[in-house]
């Protein structure tokens, strides 16, 4: 499982200017079984996605694609955990990528 941290390195009227083509991103990934939730950061200063993938070179590529990437809109780390204490329900969308 990763979270992928997304921080804007630009007004957030500029990022908002830019948010369509992001959304695009996101529902690419979702689709494809990579993405699992989203969301803004409070303050909004940025966002949050968790995802599985089978690497974190994986997850490297899929942030290549955002628009918010290419544009230089946003700062991304990349936060890699193997969960140790859930609930039954993580095991329906917790894990790697087959």
């Amino acid at each position: 499982m990763f979270i992928i941290e997304l921080t804007y390195k630009v007004p957030l009227a500029e990022a908002d200017t830019h948010m369509a083509s992001h959304i695009e991103f996101l529902e690419k990934y979702y689709k494809s079984g990579h993405f699992i939730a989203s969301g803004r950061k409070e303050p909004r200063d940025g966002g949050i996605i968790f995802a599985k993938a089978s690497g974190r070179k994986r997850v490297e590529e899929i942030i290549a694609e955002d628009p918010f990437n290419k544009l230089g809109i946003a700062d991304y780390r990349i936060i890699e955990f193997k969960a140790t204490k859930k609930v039954k329900a993580y095991d329906a969308f917790g894990g790697e990528e087959e």
